[in-house]
């Protein structure tokens, strides 16, 4: 069984409810991603900024780089343990319908990203094919 260690990104760029989304945007051009975790003074993820939450909570409305993270992220954060299988986290992203989940340690701090690429580099064609239909099919109503 493969566990989402073996296939996430280690030590990912995080931030602190303050930090403005210029900031964070800036984060995420210097480290090629598309999500950044927000964390608490103890390194738990409270939250996630994404590029797209970026753009409709902030950009859309009229908003500028100033906007602190917490008023851009997305809450609740939902993380799975580093020593979960690649399996349980491929569930949890079909059935929250989320592209990238935060991977804490034993103490809860964010200790690394799982993401669709990482998935597909490590998956097969049609397992990948099957996470990206669940994902990204709209939520029913």
């Amino acid at each position: 069984m493969v566990s989402v260690s073996a296939v996430m990104t280690p030590n990912p760029a995080v931030c602190d409810a303050n930090t403005s989304v210029r900031d964070v945007a800036r984060m995420m051009l210097d480290n090629d991603c598309g999500e950044i975790p927000v964390v608490d003074y103890k390194g738990k993820p409270i939250g996630v900024v994404t590029d797209r939450d970026i753009c409709v909570r902030v950009v859309a409305i009229g908003g500028d780089g100033t906007t602190a993270a917490s008023d851009a992220m997305s809450s609740p954060v939902r993380t799975v343990a580093v020593d979960s299988s690649l399996q349980d986290c491929v569930a949890l992203m079909e059935n929250a319908r989320i592209r990238r989940v935060p991977v804490v340690d034993g103490e809860g701090k964010v200790t690394g990203i799982v993401a669709l690429a990482d998935i597909a580099l490590a998956g097969k064609n049609k397992e990948t094919a099957k996470v990206v239909k669940e994902v990204s099919a709209p939520a029913p109503n």
